[in-house]
């Protein structure tokens, strides 16, 4: 087992040999989640003059963020869409995309970015590890509303807070000893906490299926995906979060394992892009509650209004 997949256990799926390292770890956390909630509560909020909605959440690794900021994103014209562009291999600002023309390839924007580019044909997506040079580039472009991908911890920038949480955590301590960015409770700062399985569902759909596939992805905890899997799955191949993917590697493992097609996300595809290999894609939508888009649709209109 690789040493981040047995990490990831530990933070996402405890077990009781796991007790011992996160008691270890768990000073440690308890100084993080402090200097966090400091962080958090000392922090002067900026505003910059335009309507930002957050999407994000409080424990490392995937909890919807990317879909849910499609399905909101997609609401809107005159949107552009912020990201940090975790897995890319570029660095500084970057236009991944304008008004729907994608500018860039997937290794310089990173997987979900070009995930969001390719599903929002009227957004600018824009990756930056300083979140105030992309809001200013996306205003001078022309943008009305800004979606920020993975925000809630920017805690120095005024927007609207959506929380995702998941449906259960297993672990409730602050990284390094558990998955939270910062202590549970801080959740209240949000404005809407959107629980999976009450205010959204995720919905799979898979394309073109075979009776067996090779299931091949690079996101985080991919036991997730165990509740959504066709039948047909004759083997797993797990890698890194945002790892790239090689083509002859993935073709050896096809043939050892006597696949008729790879599995994948759809944030794994955008890394296959040219690659000779059959490939049934597994489609996620969310099924939101409609309160929250009124709510996310009120705060839009009441501060377009006010400019």
């Amino acid at each position: 087992m690789r040493l981040d997949h047995a990490y990831e256990q530990m933070l996402f799926h405890p077990r009781w040999y796991h007790l011992p390292f996160i008691l270890l770890l768990l000073p440690l956390s308890l100084v993080y989640g402090t200097i966090m909630l400091i962080r958090r509560k000392v922090t002067v909020r900026k505003s910059f003059g335009i309507p930002i909605v957050s999407i994000g959440n409080l424990i490392v690794g995937g909890s919807g963020k990317t879909p849910f900021v499609i399905e909101v994103a997609s609401r809107y014209r005159d949107v552009a869409v912020i990201s940090r562009g975790y897995g890319r291999k570029s660095s500084g600002l970057v236009e991944v995309s304008r008004k729907g023309a994608v500018l860039v390839d997937v290794e310089t924007s990173g997987d979900e970015p070009m995930l969001m580019a390719q599903s929002l044909p009227h957004a600018s997506v824009i990756v930056s590890e300083d979140r105030h040079k992309a809001i200013a580039l996306a205003k001078a472009q022309g943008a009305k509303l800004i979606i920020l991908d993975d925000g809630f911890n920017r805690v120095e920038i005024e927007k609207f807070e959506v929380l995702l949480e998941p449906q259960r955590v297993a672990n409730p301590f602050p990284f390094p000893a558990g998955p939270f960015r910062e202590f549970a409770f801080c959740k209240r700062a949000a404005d809407i906490v959107a629980k999976e399985g009450r205010d959204f569902k995720r919905k799979v759909s898979v394309e073109s299926p075979a009776s067996n596939m090779l299931l091949v992805t690079a996101i985080s905890h991919p036991e997730r995906l165990e509740p959504f899997l066709p039948t047909g799955v004759i083997e797993r191949l797990y890698l890194p979060d945002h790892a790239y993917f090689d083509e002859a590697q993935l073709r050896q493992k096809m043939e050892a394992c006597g696949g008729q097609t790879l599995l994948v996300t759809q944030k794994d595809a955008v890394k296959m892009e040219g690659f000779k290999l059959p490939l049934s894609k597994m489609k996620l939508k969310l099924e939101i509650q409609s309160k929250i888009m009124h709510t996310i649709d009120a705060y839009v209109k009441d501060q377009i209004d006010e400019e």
